[in-house]
């Protein structure tokens, strides 16, 4: 099992817009891919909350096949879909975990 993390650090100004939109059309868009099994999105708590609230979106994915598909067929378009509809409103870093338990 991978685990695809995507953490996003956001401007106060576009957080009730964003999280909707986040629930409505990028999460199921991201898993209308048929590329992960499961999601968990979640707010990351004990942090500088000055600039705005920091989340993360976990992808879990059966195989490395499935994320590496994901990346090769789907992430460039669902990136620039997130730059085009927030622009310069948020910052985030993506990670790639493989669960070992």
């Amino acid at each position: 099992m991978y685990i695809y993390n995507v953490t996003i650090q956001l401007a106060w100004g576009i957080h009730e817009n964003w999280l909707q939109w986040m629930k409505t059309k990028h999460i199921p868009e991201v898993m209308a891919t048929g590329c992960f099994t499961d999601f968990r999105f979640v707010r990351v708590l004990e942090m500088d909350e000055t600039e705005g609230p920091t989340y993360a979106t976990q992808y879990f994915a059966a195989s490395k096949e499935d994320y590496d598909r994901y990346i090769e067929h789907h992430a460039t378009a669902l990136r620039k879909d997130a730059l085009d509809v927030w622009g310069n409103q948020f910052v985030g870093f993506r990670s790639l975990m493989q669960v070992v338990n």
